[in-house]
């Protein structure tokens, strides 16, 4: 009996060895994505570590991981879990738990080299118009869901900016409607121009919303923009999660037929046609705020056009 308590205790202690560990690396990052990769990734890291009987965390072992995963995964999966454990050393050393010397030689095993350019799924212009008139604008469920592939395609938005939208961020500015001061991936922020058509879905949206709620939408400003409704009509007053848009959008998409698409598809889909409609390069970066956007702007000095904008470009309408 004692020998079984002990092996409890020790399987025990274990387990809440792994989840400390897990938990300081979730500590230090900010985005939920990250969050559920990076636990998902260091949970099978650190069972395969279980299985091996637990060797010595070095650089040695770490490469021999990247081997093992090389036997079922693709180099995009391989390099995110081998993030996830260059993070897990930095973070173990910043705590005491392991030498900084073995730390740097974690961080530096190498990524597996990726092959040729992922693809991605783009909508033509003649599909992005049937899309956006899919929705039941009959009903407010409808409504709602005509406003969200609006801001999608009209602006470029990712699905979590999306759902993080409020009455607030729409806002005038030089004469036009844009979403203002949005707070997107790491943390930054920026203010995305708005196509009239799209301020329209919003509109006939809020109506509606008002008109069920009784009340005048947008009085508070800090009410999401986006809120979930159930299958009988009924509001809850809570924003939409970004993996309900998800679904919203990959079940118009599937009634017509147009396949695998994700939301992140519609932004693709956003800066392709406002390219192809002629809108600059650098003010399409702007919109979609990607991570080079900062070093554009010094070395060019670009400034957003309120005037002319990528969400004009798009040649979509209601």
């Amino acid at each position: 009996m004692t020998d079984i308590i002990t092996v409890e205790q020790a399987n025990i202690q274990q387990a809440t060895a792994k989840d400390t560990l897990i938990q300081i690396v979730l500590d230090s990052v900010t985005s939920i994505h990250t969050k559920r990769a990076y636990e998902r990734a260091l949970n099978d890291f650190l069972d395969w570590h279980e299985a091996q009987r637990r060797p010595t965390l070095n650089k040695a072992l770490i490469q021999r991981y990247k081997v093992h995963l090389e036997e079922t995964l693709g180099a995009s999966s391989i390099n995110q879990r081998l993030s996830a454990i260059r993070k897990l050393a930095s973070e173990a050393s910043d705590n005491g738990l392991i030498p900084e010397q073995i730390a740097n030689g974690i961080k530096n095993v190498s990524g597996t080299r990726q092959e040729g350019q992922r693809s991605g799924n783009w909508l033509t212009k003649t599909q992005a118009q049937q899309l956006l008139n899919a929705p039941n604008c009959e009903t407010l469920k409808g409504l709602r869901d005509r406003a969200i592939l609006a801001v999608l395609l009209g602006c470029g938005l990712r699905r979590t900016e999306a759902a993080r939208l409020t009455w607030a961020h729409i806002q005038q500015r030089d004469g036009r409607w844009a979403i203002i001061d949005l707070v997107g991936k790491r943390n930054k922020r920026r203010t995305i121009p708005m196509p009239s058509w799209a301020k329209k879905a919003i509109d006939a949206y809020a109506v509606e919303l008002a008109r069920e709620r009784r009340e005048l939408v947008g009085m508070r400003e800090d009410a999401p923009l986006f809120v979930s409704i159930n299958k009988g009509g009924r509001i809850s007053g809570d924003s939409l999660t970004p993996q309900a848009i998800r679904n919203i959008v990959v079940s118009y998409t599937a009634a017509l037929g147009f396949g695998d698409i994700a939301p992140h598809d519609l932004r693709r889909t956003f800066a392709k046609l406002a390219r192809k409609g002629g809108a600059d390069l650098e003010q399409i970066q702007l919109s979609l705020g990607h991570a080079s956007v900062t070093t554009t702007q010094r070395y060019l000095g670009t400034r957003q056009d309120f005037t002319d904008a990528p969400a004009d470009r798009l040649g979509l309408k209601l």
